[in-house]
């Protein structure tokens, strides 16, 4: 078996790893043998293989959807730097299919009875468990609230310094918009999929907007209407169970519209009609900030990703250029695109972190499997983040009236320091 070769194992990872230049990592196998890819100097991360079966998918069969899958059953799991791991993936991802097949050939010859482990057992050892599959949003609150903070935000933070905890950052990031759409006290605001609502209970608590939320998930609609009454709103703030396509009734009744981390759900073949609607939702003069992540252009695209199948089912990233074409096709003006990358790599930081930090907690309320699915997919975007395979983008679009955009000609306000940060902690 192949546990009673130790030299064969050497000779297939030295070949294999061959060229690799990320950070130095070490594989530790099932009866302790350890490999190191630059054995003088101190690991970044340790992969640990559970399993022959394991070995063989990680080596020869791998892709996101089964290493991801092996990560979630804990046949394969990492000790150490979770991000620096990817660099590892993509390296195999892009290794030549030859290469593998002969490496795999000969430790097939060396290993005789493990041809069969290494052929077959994969399938078997990383079988899909579809009770472990939960949708994006259908978790417990109790489960977001430890590694969220007390912001309840699940979307990109906005970091001045980077000492920023989490908490400031995502009041920042609330502040932030606001003063980009420069609410103003009385205008209607609405924030299309408005999550837990922290978003519409800024705008109404801080800038004194009318504000409404719309979102498609059951908990988080209730979860957000329990704290607008716990913070005495209910007169200035909503929040509706309601689809976007859906708020026909509602056209023209706001002066400035947040969307902020849905559209990634929308498609692009649906792209033009989303921002078609929000042109609709506007009053002449209003403006609608589109917060949200798109892909590079010359970044590559995986066919079966783990996130479509494990977190966003059917989700696909556009690129910048895609959403702003169609939104310039649904009548909108540009007016200002920001990318906040960084920001989002830093806030999934914290969240890998969180995560980590309160396991326990977290099991009480979820599956293993479906933590573990969250750790992967938060880690994995946070490598693609600092990578710049995708990036998240603020664009600020305005409904010209009559060609004037009612904007003014400078930005100053954006960033001028308010004498009170609220909720900063």
């Amino acid at each position: 078996m192949l546990h009673s070769l130790p030299s064969s194992r050497a000779g297939l990872l030295g070949p294999l790893f061959q060229g690799y230049e990320g950070p130095v990592f070490s594989i530790r196998l099932w009866d302790g043998w350890q490999w190191s890819s630059r054995p003088d100097e101190t690991p970044a991360f340790t992969i640990s293989i559970a399993t022959p079966a394991a070995l063989a998918s990680f080596l020869f069969s791998s892709n996101e959807i089964t290493l991801g899958e092996a990560f979630i059953h804990r046949a394969l799991d990492i000790d150490g730097d979770l991000l620096a791991v990817f660099s590892v993936a993509e390296y195999l991802f892009d290794r030549p299919r030859a290469l593998k097949q002969r490496l795999m050939g000969s430790i097939l010859r060396a290993a005789a009875g493990a041809g069969r482990w290494l052929r077959h057992g994969a399938q078997s050892c990383m079988r899909r468990d579809c009770a472990a599959i939960s949708y994006h949003y259908d978790q417990p609150l109790e489960f977001f609230r430890p590694w969220l903070g007390n912001s309840l935000v699940y979307s990109c933070a906005y970091f001045r310094t980077a000492d920023d905890s989490l908490d400031r950052a995502q009041t920042q990031k609330l502040e932030t918009i606001c003063r980009k759409l420069r609410i103003e006290p009385g205008e209607h605001f609405l924030d299309i999929g408005c999550g837990w609502g922290s978003l519409v209970l800024y705008a109404a608590g801080e800038h004194h907007a009318h504000a409404c939320g719309i979102t498609l998930s059951q908990s988080q609609a209730e979860t957000a209407k329990r704290r607008i009454a716990e913070a005495g709103l209910n007169t200035s703030c909503s929040v509706e169970l309601l689809d976007y396509r859906q708020c026909k009734d509602l056209y023209g009744s706001f002066d400035k519209i947040a969307s902020v981390g849905m559209y990634e759900h929308v498609g692009l073949k649906n792209l033009r009609q989303y921002f078609k609607i929000a042109y609709q939702l506007l009053r002449p003069g209003g403006v609608f900030l589109n917060h949200g992540i798109a892909r590079s252009s010359v970044s590559p695209v995986r066919n079966d990703s783990f996130i479509e199948r494990y977190v966003f089912p059917d989700g696909r990233l556009v690129t910048l250029p895609q959403a702003l074409q169609a939104a310039e096709a649904a009548g909108l003006e540009v007016r200002d695109v920001e990318n906040l990358r960084e920001h989002y790599e830093r806030t999934l930081c914290h969240w890998v972190e969180g995560l980590r930090q309160n396991e326990p907690a977290l099991l009480k309320h979820v599956p293993e499997s479906t933590y573990r699915i969250w750790l992967l997919y938060m880690a994995g975007s946070a490598a693609a983040f600092r990578k710049g395979d995708i990036a998240v983008y603020q664009v600020l679009l305005s409904r010209p009236d009559g060609g004037h955009s009612r904007l003014p000609l400078v930005r100053e306000d954006w960033y001028r320091q308010r004498r009170q940060e609220v909720g900063c902690g």
